[in-house]
């Protein structure tokens, strides 16, 4: 098996790559978080997703192939930079919700339903606010974040919260847990019933 002959890339991919380039968007995506990402939601129908870190919309084009006709998928971003450049792509999408606004302050004053899968690609809800939004996650549904691999562009003092971020996942009983070494170091875990 070749984990990387990904033949099914999402026909906006190519130009969000072009774009990422374009505006030296340093952070984006790998398209196994993607390919991961489009299978998890294929197994939740009518499904209620939130992406928290939009960045160049990598994983946003994964997500929506793997979507069904009934799902909705709210995005969020703290750059309205990033958030302008690519509302053009996406403008079609009914499904889909972009915000521009800051992720913690969101994550605390929402009230809405909650998620069959939350994929958390940025500070908050990953090393801020993880209880608020481990309670965002329906019975079932899945968390799952990446960049659990040490990485050469991380700040000094980034291992010690991601060693502290998997060692509080670890120690929870309300999730089952899957720690990946793959793409750049995956966890999924899905809410106990």
């Amino acid at each position: 098996m070749n984990d990387s002959n990904i033949t099914d890339f999402p026909k906006v991919y190519s130009a969000l790559e072009v774009l990422s380039k374009e505006i030296n968007f340093s952070m984006p995506s790998d398209p196994y978080i993607g390919t991961l990402l489009k299978t998890l939601i294929t197994s939740k129908p009518n499904a209620n997703i939130l992406e928290l870190g939009t960045g160049i919309g990598l994983s946003l084009s994964w997500m929506i192939t793997g979507m069904d006709d009934s799902s909705k998928l709210t995005t969020l971003d703290n750059d309205p930079k990033l958030i302008k450049s690519i509302q053009e792509y996406f403008k079609n999408e009914e499904r889909v919700t972009i915000i521009n606004t800051d992720g913690a302050t969101w994550i605390k004053n929402y009230t809405g339903q909650k998620f069959d899968l939350i994929f958390a690609d940025t500070w908050p809800g990953k090393f801020y606010e993880l209880e608020e939004t481990l309670a965002l996650v329906k019975p079932n549904g899945f968390y799952v974040i990446d960049d659990m691999i040490t990485q050469s562009n991380w700040p000094v003092g980034h291992q010690q919260k991601v060693d502290q971020l998997i060692k509080t996942l670890e120690n929870r009983k309300d999730f089952n847990l899957t720690k990946m070494n793959w793409a750049s170091g995956i966890i999924i875990a899905t809410k106990k019933a």
